[in-house]
């Protein structure tokens, strides 16, 4: 018996659906991923969506050793690196 797909609101987005992400960085420029997984492998519907988001948690991010971020959408580089330091 073939099950219809499940419905948007109950399944979780693909990436296609949240282009958006942050590339987490160390001081070297090396990709890191934080422990905290709230914080790691976040993707968004838009860039204004991503922007929001590392604007809230930016200090968690830095006390998880992150020093900057780079915005993506898709594999295209938005901008960054981005210092999260004063």
């Amino acid at each position: 018996m073939n099950l219809p797909d499940q419905p948007p609101t109950f399944r979780q987005p693909g990436p296609a659906e949240r282009p958006w992400w942050w590339r987490l960085e160390n001081a070297a420029g090396d990709e890191v991923t934080p422990p905290d997984d709230d914080l790691a492998g976040q993707r968004f519907a838009s860039q204004a969506d991503a922007e929001s988001w590392v604007g809230e948690t930016w200090s968690d991010l830095a006390a998880e050793g992150v020093d900057a971020v780079t915005l993506f959408e898709d594999d295209r580089r938005v901008y960054g690196p981005m210092s999260l330091h004063p």
